[in-house]
Parts: structure tokens; C-alpha cells; sequence
């Protein structure tokens, strides 16, 4: 829920929603899921439906004129909306399924406030588009689960973001597809000897690895795709660092958009400059 007098804020809607969708997640961990399969070895669970429900319930309730782009449900709300909310219920499902703890919650309005949640770290990552900081939730409940928090704007327990490269962890994306290859395979460069002299792999298979990045946990994060910019899974991810100062391009340099490569997102030039050369002169990104 929403703890506003007042109209609530963007900022305040996507953590609130998000919130509303990791306390899904958080208490349905653990329980016999039933899954959907969506082709290629993908597929979605009755928990990514659910949270995505209840993340779409705090949006209706607070902005009924705005459409929502979920990645189960698929485009919701009047064709003609001005604004548009990306939603990625349960980023990191296989993870999920198997028992792993990281997973992300994605809500970010297009071009606007996002929020990634960590449903068990009770953390929800946040920018209103010009500054980013974490929430962090109160004590736990007697049953280990952190309580889902009101969504406010700068409450006490509030720490802003702050990238560094100092870490030198970089997660790597490993999952498919790899529109990029031959030319570049994220697998070549964690073989890359110059990668190793640098940095230290990491593989974890959800965006939360990109709030990471922004709060200065991770020194970059890679990914193989096209344009992620309007991607449910990346956006929020994506708004996130940006709004912390992080450096994000694709992976063949160029500015996020139409016509983007993937992802290179670092927590300082110096981080991005380094993965840039590995990538270009070990002939990744031809």
C-alpha cells in the first residue's frame, strides 16, 4: 500500500508496486509451483502471474489512465496511453524454481521512476530519475519474512547509491538467446586472459545484478541482446544505474536504443573502458 496524504509520487507507485509483487514472491518461496511453458526451454510459474497481478492492482489504484507492458500478462490498459508501465513480476524464475534467493522484482514507468525489490533481502532499489538510493525494510517478522514497508519518499533507513568499480565483480549474462554471435559471446570473454587479469566473473541470471552495480556491490554487468532499453526484464535496471552515474551502453558501445547491442553497464569510465577494449580487441563485438 501507499502511505501518502497526498496524491502518490511515480517513485512512490513503482515501490509500492514492486513491493506489493516481491511480498508475492517472498511468501510463496519454497511451495510446489506450477509452471508454464513458454518454448526453448523458458518458462513462467503461477508466483510470476500472481505477483504480477498484485503489481498491476497497485497501478491501476493509483494511476487508472496508465497502461502496463507485463512480461506474463503482455500490454494492459487503454491503447491510446500516454505513459506505460514495464513489469518483470519474478526476474530470475529458474532460479526460483530451483530454491536460489536471487531473483529481482522489476516496475519502472517508460522513461521515468523505476524500482527493483530483492524479496529477501528486503531491499527495493529506487530513482525517481535523477538520483538513486536503497530502502531498507524494518526487523523481520517471526516467521523470518521481512514485512512488505510503506513506500515513502526518504524515510530513515534510506541509503543512496553509489557505483564503484573498486569490487572489480563483473556478472556476466550467460542466458539465451545470443543475437550477437558469432561476433560476440559473452562466454568468450570470461575466457578472455585480459578479463581475468582484471576482474572476476560472476553469472547470476536476474537483473538484480544491475542494482548491484548501482549500489556499488558490482563493478559491471554484461548481456548479449538487442534493444533492452523498453525490455520488461531491463528497464528498471537500466533507469536505476543511470540514475546513480553508472556508464551503460550496449555492447558495441553505442548509446541504449533501437538500434542497441545488449548491454555493458559499469560503475565508472575507467571499469567501462577497460570491458570495452577486452570486448573490441578480442574481436567480440565485430
Amino acid at each position: 500500500m501507499i502511505d501518502s496524504p497526498a496524491s502518490p509520487t511515480d517513485t512512490e507507485v513503482a515501490a509500492a508496486a514492486a513491493l506489493a509483487g516481491a511480498e508475492i514472491v517472498r511468501a510463496r518461496y519454497g511451495r510446489r509451483h506450477s509452471r508454464i511453458d513458454k518454448g526453448a526451454g523458458d518458462f513462467a510459474t503461477d508466483v510470476d502471474v500472481a505477483a504480477e497481478e498484485a503489481i498491476l492492482d497497485v497501478i491501476r489504484a493509483a494511476r487508472p489512465g496508465d497502461a502496463v507492458h507485463g512480461e506474463e500478462g503482455g500490454r494492459r490498459g487503454a491503447v491510446d496511453a500516454v505513459r506505460e508501465w514495464l513489469v518483470d513480476p519474478l526476474c530470475g524464475t529458474l532460479n526460483y524454481a530451483t530454491g536460489s534467493h536471487l531473483v529481482a522484482v522489476n516496475v519502472a514507468l517508460r522513461n521515468g521512476p523505476a524500482a527493483v525489490a530483492d524479496p529477501f533481502s528486503g531491499e527495493v532499489f529506487l530513482t525517481d530519475g535523477e538520483t538513486a538510493w536503497v530502502q531498507y525494510v524494518a526487523d523481520a517478522n517471526a516467521d523470518g519474512h521481512a514485512p512488505s514497508p510503506v513506500a515513502r519518499r526518504r524515510p530513515v533507513g534510506e541509503e543512496q547509491l553509489a557505483p564503484t568499480g573498486d569490487t572489480r565483480l563483473v556478472d556476466v549474462n550467460l542466458d539465451p538467446p545470443f543475437p550477437g554471435a558469432p561476433a560476440f559471446r559473452a562466454v568468450d570473454l570470461l575466457a578472455h586472459p585480459g578479463f581475468v587479469e582484471r576482474f572476476r566473473p560472476r553469472v547470476v541470471s536476474t537483473t538484480l545484478a544491475l542494482a548491484w552495480v548501482a549500489a556499488g556491490r558490482r563493478a559491471a554487468y554484461v548481456t548479449d541482446g538487442g534493444d533492452l532499453g523498453g525490455s520488461v526484464h531491463f528497464a528498471a535496471g537500466i533507469a536505476l544505474c543511470r540514475a546513480a552515474g553508472c556508464v551503460v551502453t550496449g555492447v558495441d558501445g553505442a548509446p541504449v536504443g533501437p538500434e542497441g547491442r545488449g548491454l555493458v553497464v559499469a560503475a565508472d569510465a575507467e571499469t567501462h573502458g577497460l570491458l570495452m577494449s577486452l570486448i573490441r580487441g578480442g574481436g567480440l563485438s565485430d
